[in-house]
């Protein structure tokens, strides 16, 4: 059973900087693509960026370039996401998701609060 959590979150202020961690068990890591999506107060869900399954490629939403990164850790089955530059418009609680064989698992999420 795939199963994602997250971890890392927590209060910053604005400026500042994060590192998200999402550890996956129960599949073999370096063989799926990996997403972070973030869904803030009273929103929808947004994609915030996703890393291919061998790290060569990453993507991101227009409104987080330049700022965040994406990266990943087969060694540790662990994908990162290093916030740089926080604004208050980038609070939100912070997902990790994959799409195993067509199933896709969520973690539980974690809270990130950027204060101005």
């Amino acid at each position: 059973q795939v199963q994602l959590v997250e971890s890392g979150g927590g209060l910053v202020q604005v400026g500042g900087s994060l590192r998200l961690s999402c550890a996956a068990t129960g599949l073999t890591f370096n063989m799926y693509a990996m997403t972070w999506v973030r869904q803030a107060p009273g929103k929808q869900r947004e994609w915030v960026a996703t890393i291919t399954s061998t790290g060569n490629t990453r993507n991101y939403a227009d409104s987080v370039k330049g700022r965040f990164t994406i990266s990943r850790d087969g060694g540790k089955n662990t994908m990162y996401l290093q916030m740089n530059r926080l604004k208050p418009e980038d609070t939100a609680v912070y997902y990790c998701n994959i799409v195993v064989r067509g199933s896709s698992t969520w973690g539980q999420g974690t809270q990130v609060t950027v204060s101005s």
